[in-house]
């Protein structure tokens, strides 16, 4: 089953640029790293430089054959696009080394205008890729049928790592974590298996980093 996969990367970490282009310089787009490659992230997952050229290359097919990928501000909990909360396009994607770039140009929606005035008065904002893929339970997080739906603009951390982290991403990375949410589906009549999972649930979110 393939799982909801959001990575998130600072200013800095994505190297962001702010560009001003078109008539008169009027269109403004960030450019930078939109997702790694090759090392283990914050989310503790890895994603081999091949899958990741692989999901470039197929969203780089889509923008070339005149498919528009939208993107929003912040990282809404679901692979959707909503239009009252896209801020940009992306207009290009490609690989430079283990890394995926990414081009997007700042739209005059009210997130789009939002993103441009922070953009604008020096705010430092982030990226966050929105995609699916599967997660070895047992091979350190190796990412595979990676696909990347779209990448989202999110607000700068105060500090590095203090984005947040759902627990169930933590949880699905966890050994025996794939399988617990799965007996949580099956057993959701029975209380008292309910009570023992939610023991032992409990338990592994404690030893939780």
């Amino acid at each position: 089953m393939s799982l909801y996969l959001r990575e998130h990367l600072t200013y800095d970490q994505a190297r962001m640029e702010v560009l001003h282009e078109g008539k008169e310089g009027k269109d403004l787009y960030m450019k930078g790293i939109c997702i790694q490659g090759g090392i283990k992230n914050a989310n503790q997952r890895v994603y081999p430089i091949n899958e990741i050229q692989k999901a470039v290359k197929t969203l780089n097919d889509q923008i070339t054959s005149g498919y528009s990928v939208l993107g929003e501000v912040d990282h809404p909990d679901d692979l959707k696009i909503n239009l009252d909360r896209v801020s940009h396009m992306i207009t290009d994607m490609w690989m430079d080394g283990p890394n995926g770039y990414g081009k997007m140009k700042i739209l005059p929606t009210p997130m789009g205008q939002l993103v441009k005035t922070m953009l604008e008065s020096g705010v430092k904002l982030g990226v966050s890729s929105r995609g699916s893929g599967n997660v070895s339970e047992y091979g350190g997080g190796q990412v595979s049928d990676f696909e990347i739906i779209t990448v989202d603009v999110v607000a700068q951390p105060s500090a590095p790592g203090a984005y947040p982290t759902a627990i169930y991403e933590h949880l699905l990375n966890t050994k025996g974590g794939n399988r617990a949410m799965g007996l949580a589906a099956e057993i959701r009549d029975d209380k008292k298996a309910q009570k023992y999972l939610r023991e032992a649930l409990t338990n592994i979110i404690k030893d939780l980093k």
